[in-house]
């Protein structure tokens, strides 16, 4: 660990509470709040499972579970969320796979954080509804396609970000069916299918590569580790790295954001790269005065883009000195879950498989 680079107590309290101004009297965390007459931004399960993840890693464990109890709240029958809220009213209504599923990563971390069972096992019927949902978006090959809409028709496309944070959740589900006593083997087989099908088979996913996430969420998700992860790591660094700023949003932009930055230090600490350090250093630059961070920098404009100070980039940043500082019982849960390694599994499916072939849309 480097004491040179995490944040502070002080400045852990202040980046978290940048969270919690943000957040509803309802519990729902936004993307950020209203300012100078823009609306405030939406609301989505993945993003505010993420913050609430940062808020209870910093202390803040009642701001937590006020925010995991308003999402319980909002559940729908079949276990999945709708995409998306704005002024808290629900204005898309598909059901997104990796929204669902990222539930059982913030249980797991809830869990650990705070040793607090009973609570988990209040929300347990919540996390396996979310995880049957999921897994009944499964493919044959193993993918999981990515959304399901109101009428039960789905997304024709795979999606190699989601996925990737997928399998993380789905081996966080497992673990915590474990330890209530309640396994779940039809899980565990779903997250082998798609660990293999991330690290072998690429043409399962829709071609979104001009985005950083799909370079770095194998390895943050935990599909793909060793030397396959530093091979993977290695080809896009030139493409998606802003040389003492961060990681770029998308290859083709000058922008860089903290989100995606903090995201790629966690993968790289879970790889065991040294450079996390390093780019966690970069990103500070974005740190408000209040704690709160700038969600992006576009470097040759000299400006920040877009123009606001989210919560998923203050709770990425948090998250990463969690991480890097092994601030809590919880800061392993990018590189292990119940004491074993993420990873794929010890006999995974050979790389020459007689999978059947993805459809082609």
């Amino acid at each position: 660990m480097r004491a040179d680079v995490i944040l502070t107590p002080e400045q852990v309290k202040a980046t978290a509470l940048s969270i919690v101004r943000q957040q509803y009297p309802s519990g729902a965390i936004p993307w950020y709040a209203s300012f100078d007459g823009y609306p405030a931004g939406k609301v989505d399960a993945w993003n505010h499972v993420e913050a609430a993840m940062a808020l209870s890693a910093s202390g803040y464990g009642a701001e937590a579970r006020r925010a995991y109890a308003w999402l319980v709240g909002e559940q729908r029958p079949d276990g999945s969320w709708p995409a998306k809220w704005e002024d808290e009213k629900v204005t898309d209504t598909g059901g997104e796979s990796n929204h669902a599923a990222y539930f059982a990563v913030g249980m797991w971390h809830e869990l650990l954080v705070t040793g607090d069972e009973e609570y988990i096992r209040s929300m347990w019927p919540a996390v396996r509804a979310a995880i049957d949902f999921v897994v009944g978006l499964q493919t044959p090959l193993g993918d999981v396609k990515w959304i399901r809409w109101e009428d039960g028709s789905t997304g024709a496309e795979s999606l190699l970000t989601g996925c990737s944070s997928i399998y993380q959740a789905l081996r966080c589900a497992v673990a915590l069916g474990e330890r209530l006593g309640e396994p779940q083997p039809e899980w565990e087989l779903a997250a082998d299918r798609l660990g293999h099908v991330i690290a072998h088979h690429p043409e399962a996913f829709a071609d979104k590569s001009r985005w950083s996430m799909d370079w770095y969420y194998p390895v943050l998700g935990g599909a793909v580790r060793g030397e396959a992860a530093d091979a993977l790591i290695a080809k896009g660094w030139d493409t998606y790295m802003a040389p003492g700023l961060g990681c770029r949003c998308v290859s083709d932009q000058p922008w860089v954001t903290g989100a995606e930055t903090c995201e790629l230090v966690m993968a790289l600490d879970a790889a065991g790269d040294p450079r996390a350090f390093d780019v966690f250093a970069d990103i500070q630059f974005l740190r408000h005065e209040d704690g709160s961070y700038w969600t992006g920098w576009q470097f040759e404009h000299q400006r920040h883009f877009p123009g606001d100070r989210s919560t998923y980039t203050a709770a990425a940043v948090l998250l990463a000195s969690e991480a890097l500082a092994d601030a809590t019982p919880a800061a392993r849960i990018f590189k292990e879950v119940a004491g074993r390694p993420l990873g794929p599994s010890p006999t995974p499916p050979p790389p020459a498989c007689d999978c059947p072939q993805p459809a082609r849309t």
